[in-house]
């Protein structure tokens, strides 16, 4: 009997098709409807291989109801979604898509912090909603970036990516980070800092910072008053790394100038919600490494992970690094 592979959303076909060609794949009928929880956890009761997105809550119930669940390939670097201490436990592997999209989301968080510096969100709309009667000195200005200084917290491969663009912008960089990378400061000039001289100093803060517990509500309204006012926070890293009603307080207030976001709290964000109502807010669907040619290469990780383990081998990209595969009888 062929091993089961079940996806929780709808893939283009050729790229599904080595998976068929070996094994049993079910494939869910949607590409942006998560797959219900009660199916989700029926098809891990048959699954050999899961391949899920960040959207799927991949917890105790899952991985328990997976008899015969080998591997989970997760389509994104983060892997919050997933229990890691009851995959392990259960000999079940853990795949993520690291590398593959560091360039593409590097890109999208510059891309979304000159959106945010230079009001062209904003701007645009204006045009199309035929605002634009007249030229003003001063007519939706926006903030220059070159020259001013960058913070990033959270240099992994992504913020040393974001570095690189900004010294295109002759750009002050200064980062705070977990472990201090003195090659990364050789070769690339930025400074390492503590958070708070990194809060005070920036012009523009880019959160990159991985979610843990430790990181989880870091950006408070405390951290937000010792900012600039003319500050400008981005968040391409993950939602709950920053208190959102913290935020919306202290961007309605002018304790800092705006605010760029591919990442929210929950997800997808609500229209009503708050922070979607200010003008000085650039909001984004979590489309970090949304190009064509990125998710394709993810894709094909995924599937290249789901392979390696049904077929005994190693796969290329594994989170758990404590895992050891249980022999099922």
């Amino acid at each position: 009997m062929k091993p089961y592979v079940y996806i929780t959303r709808k893939l283009p076909n050729e790229l599904v098709k080595p998976l068929q060609e070996r094994f049993t794949v079910n494939m869910w009928k949607h590409d942006d409807i998560p797959v219900p929880k009660d199916i989700l956890i029926e098809e891990a009761k048959k699954a050999d291989a899961l391949f899920t997105v960040l959207a799927d809550s991949i917890d105790e119930r899952v991985l328990n109801a997976g008899k015969n669940l080998k591997v989970v390939a997760n389509l994104a670097v983060g892997y919050d979604n997933i229990d890691l201490t009851t995959a392990s436990k259960n000999g079940i592997a853990i795949c993520n898509t690291p590398d593959v999209l560091t360039d593409t989301t590097a890109d999208l968080t510059f891309g979304l912090l000159m959106a945010a510096a230079r009001r062209i969100v904003e701007s645009a709309e204006f045009v199309k909603e035929g605002k634009w009667q007249s030229w003003s000195p001063y007519l939706l200005a926006g903030q220059d970036i070159h020259h001013k200084t960058l913070g990033i917290v959270g240099m992994g491969k992504i913020g040393e990516t974001v570095a690189k663009r900004a010294t295109g912008f002759d750009m002050d960089i200064l980062y705070y980070n977990r472990t201090r990378k003195p090659e990364v400061e050789q070769q690339l000039g930025v400074v390492y800092t503590s958070f708070d001289e990194l809060v005070t100093k920036s012009d523009f803060i880019v959160c990159l910072t991985p979610l843990t517990p430790e990181t989880k509500n870091m950006f408070t309204r405390e951290v937000f008053q010792k900012m600039k006012r003319s500050t400008i926070f981005i968040n391409a890293a993950r939602g709950a790394v920053v208190d959102e009603q913290a935020l919306y307080e202290a961007l309605l207030a002018g304790e800092i100038a705006g605010a760029g976001l591919d990442v929210f709290q929950k997800e997808p964000i609500n229209a009503d919600h708050p922070l979607l109502k200010l003008s000085n807010v650039v909001a984004l669907p979590h489309i970090g490494s949304s190009s064509m040619e990125t998710r394709t290469i993810m894709i094909q990780l995924c599937i290249d992970n789901i392979m390696a383990i049904l077929e005994g081998k190693e796969p290329k990209t594994l989170v758990n690094k404590d895992w050891r595969p249980l022999v099922r009888g």
